[in-house]
């Protein structure tokens, strides 16, 4: 019978993987060789140490093994994990954390990218800090305190390892002889003099500490007398790294003394990155104010911060808040931060599954944050999970009752358009487009609807396309709010490839003509170029009309793909970034619109390049019409040069989106029937019905009780709703506008126009908009008030003259 004997190292559930690029590191004295591994099941990274048992090296063994049992038992957040081991007659086998000896670390780094002071600081505080958990807590000396004996992981932490040589600091327990000569510059001079005294059982470690620091700053120490070269240490840390090296043994502090000298006010150690690193090791027993602090103050630390510690210790931490803790929308901001260090592979694993589950909390504050910050993620987010995970809880936005969170939504769906499917797309998307052109009270809003319209045009299809678009923009040049007149003047610009020869002649230049009058001249100047230009076209093909196919090539072409760049159009509509809506929309001359402030909160003064997948510009194909894009702006005199870059309307930016505040004056009554009234500025305004409700309208199971109620609460800091802004005139002037004291057209023209101009499309979902009949709901209550005001007045009348006059001196009873 045969019987075969197992290999140990066969059965070990890790191996060795070091590639031949990265070839095992020898540790000093050539004992241990320390490899890259991996666990056998699961892939885990790990690190090797191997030592392999040479016949008549004893004293050597028996140190290693030693190394191995108290690495084993010691357990320590700064001292190296120790996860499992292997010991054989051949070798021993230690597996811990994957680590990397501080000199390799440092020399990993090249030049040019030296260890910082911040990163230093917190490594020589974990170090400082185990050993006053060995000498004060354990009663050990480590006895091997070197740069060798220090391992750096993936978050840039320092580890002390080097067990080899530890012994006991009670009795007299004699050192282990080390035998190395490469090791002894670090021995304190008391050592090699035996009548000197050995001072404290810590004085030893803390020499060796001293070199340390002299070598993290200096390089290699070549001798031990170089220690009295100061060189590259910083002044804050002088007066400690001199105890330190002390020829007195007995005055070099306790490690922990130490620490606390160093973490005083203007100490080496008192600096944020030693701060935040101390709050994240005891985060789990903070109180929650404490760690909503925190996270609001991390944001702005972490553009200091190494990138491997804010990848691997405070994303960790961060994912954690969110999943037990109670840490909501005051993560997102450093949770995108630290998104940027990460690959397209880790982001979709760590960041995406947060994002999505965030979407779905009906918490308010979380969901304007998550849309305000949208510009970040989106580039990681595929089709399918936008359309069935992130869309459908997006839409209810646009049913809130807080105006700065309709407006977000609108602003998010730049970004979302190019991934919506054809359903979300065309149908749903649009429905709600209408339902807020057409009824929201807010005129910012409804303006930034409508351009919105315009930036997503190319990604609609043909159809959609050919049944919304004249129509809403139709729709905008009739709102009483100025800003959205203007922006259905741009819509059409900016589509203007889009439509037909017949269509500009039958549909889009009657509906500019009616701005020539309009009260507003920048309305009218834009109106004006925007004739000049559909006329040109016009022209174009009445002079050759072999041109007119190439000119409607794409009336029917089919929607823009996800990402697709497309040339500038001649209107500059631009998706340049979502972080604010119409604020450059209209700008006038010295004494026209303001810039506005950015609404998002922390939105940089620059509008922020898009995102690969952002919503692009609509396609301009080249040649395809006769007028090049930048001649669409007709040739103006040498004085019109001079006047402001805002009337020179073709060369604006128009991809920022944040509606431009004027001075102040109330919101116009707008409902669904206000279509048929010319625009107008009145002092009255509508109250949303009540079936335009919060969150809760259509998620009722998933929202909190009294969500869906018109909320008070107010917005995250930073956001400025709609209705705060200030709009007033467009006027620029100081002279009277010869167009304003124009009478309105007849009420029949007006109806005419608007039975033209048709609706969105044929759909139910849309007639409904224009069918609706009888009065308003604000009409009704208008009514109500001054009948019950009337009321009133006859019940006073009645009371005063059934009293009779009153008598002079006569005193009025009770």
């Amino acid at each position: 019978m045969w019987f075969f004997s197992r290999d140990p190292i066969r059965d070990f559930p890790f191996e060795v993987v070091s590639p031949p690029e990265a070839p095992p590191l020898p540790l000093p004295g050539g004992s241990w060789l320390l490899h890259r591994g991996r666990r056998k099941a699961t892939g885990e990274p790990v690190s090797l140490f191997v030592y392999d048992v040479k016949p008549g090296n004893e004293e050597q063994t028996q140190i290693a093994k030693a190394a191995f049992k108290h690495l084993k038992t010691l357990r320590h957040p700064n001292i190296l994990s120790y996860i499992d081991g292997l010991e054989t007659e051949k070798c021993l086998h230690v597996v811990t954390e994957p680590v990397m000896p501080l000199p390799a670390y440092l020399e990993s780094r090249g030049e040019g990218r030296e260890l910082s002071e911040l990163e230093i600081s917190w490594g020589l505080h974990q170090i400082v800090k185990a050993l006053s958990f060995l000498v004060n807590d354990c009663h050990l000396i480590h006895n091997h305190v070197c740069p060798a004996a220090i391992f750096v992981d993936r978050a840039g932490e320092w580890k002390l390892g080097g067990l080899d040589y530890m012994c006991s600091a009670q009795g007299d327990a004699a050192m282990p002889r080390k035998g190395v000569p490469e090791l002894e510059k670090y021995d304190p001079p008391e050592l090699a003099d035996s009548s000197k005294s050995v001072g404290e059982k810590w004085s030893a470690d803390m020499w060796r500490l001293g070199c340390l620091i002299w070598e993290v700053f200096n390089g290699p120490l070549p001798r031990p007398s170089s220690l009295r070269s100061l060189g590259k240490i910083p002044k804050s840390l002088v007066p400690h790294y001199c105890e330190l090296v002390g020829a007195n043994p007995k005055l070099r502090p306790n490690p922990a003394k130490f620490l606390q000298n160093c973490q005083g006010p203007g100490g080496f150690m008192d600096n944020s990155f030693v701060e935040t690193n101390l709050f994240l090791e005891e985060i789990q027993i903070k109180e929650p104010a404490e760690r909503q602090k925190f996270f609001q103050e991390l944001s702005a630390n972490l553009d200091s911060f190494p990138e491997d510690f804010c990848r691997h210790k405070v994303l960790p931490q961060l994912l954690t808040a969110f999943e037990f803790g109670s840490a909501g929308a005051v993560i997102l901001i450093p949770l995108f931060k630290v998104g940027k260090f990460l690959n397209a592979q880790e982001y979709q694993q760590k960041i995406i599954p947060v994002i999505v589950k965030m979407f779905s909390s009906p918490d308010r504050a979380m969901r304007i944050r998550l849309l305000q910050q949208m510009e970040h993620f989106i580039q990681y987010l595929n089709e399918p999970t936008v359309n069935s995970q992130i869309f459908p809880h997006v839409v209810h936005g646009f049913l809130d009752t807080n105006p700065a969170i309709r407006e977000q939504t609108v602003k998010s769906m730049l970004l979302l358009a190019p991934k919506l499917n054809e359903n979300n797309l065309n149908v749903e998307l649009m429905k709600h487009f209408a339902r807020l052109q057409a009824r929201d009270e807010q005129g910012p809003i409804r303006c930034n609807t409508t351009v919105c319209l315009g930036k997503i045009g190319p990604y609609l299809s043909a159809s959609t396309r050919q049944s919304v678009l004249i129509s809403a923009f139709s729709r905008a040049t009739k709102d009483p709010f100025a800003p959205s007149r203007a922006a259905g003047v741009l819509g059409f610009a900016a589509t203007h490839n889009f439509y037909s020869m017949k269509d500009c002649a039958f549909k889009i230049l009657p509906v500019l003509c009616t701005l020539t009058v309009d009260p507003e001249k920048t309305v009218r100047d834009q109106a004006f170029k925007a004739m000049r230009s559909f006329i040109t076209k016009l022209e174009t093909v009445s002079e050759d009309p072999s041109q007119l196919s190439e000119l409607e090539k794409d009336v029917q072409a089919a929607s823009a793909a996800p990402g697709a760049s497309a040339a500038a159009s001649w209107a500059g509509w631009a998706v340049t970034g979502v972080s604010s809506l119409t604020s450059k929309l209209i700008r006038t001359n010295a004494g026209g619109l303001p810039v506005a402030e950015q609404a998002s909160e922390g939105a940089p003064a620059s509008t922020p390049e898009p995102p690969k997948s952002g919503a692009g510009q609509p396609s301009v194909p080249e040649g395809a019409a006769p007028v090049p894009s930048s001649h669409w702006d007709l040739e103006e005199d040498a004085t019109e040069e001079e006047e402001s870059a805002a009337d020179r309307w073709d060369d604006e930016d128009w991809g920022s989106l944040e509606t431009t505040p004027t001075a102040g004056k109330a919101e116009t009554d707008w409902s669904a029937s206000a279509w048929d009234l010319e625009p107008s500025w009145s002092q009255k305004k509508t109250q949303r019905p009540t079936a335009d409700g919060g969150w809760g309208s259509t998620c009722e199971g998933d929202l909190a009780p009294g969500l869906g109620q018109r909320s008070t609460m107010a917005p995250p800091d930073g956001t400025k709703l709609a209705s705060d802004y200030n709009w007033e005139s467009l006027g620029s002037a100081d002279k009277p506008d010869p167009f304003s004291s124009l009478a309105e057209k007849p009420a029949a023209d007006r109806q005419r126009n608007v039975e033209a101009l048709g609706d969105w499309d044929l759909q139910d979902n849309w007639e409904a908009l224009e069918s609706e009949q009888g009065p308003s709901k604000a009409e009704l209550a208008r009514k109500k008030r001054e009948e019950r005001k009337q009321e009133m007045e006859a019940r006073r009348a009645e009371r005063k003259a059934a009293r009779g006059p009153m008598k002079l001196g006569a005193r009025k009873l009770d």
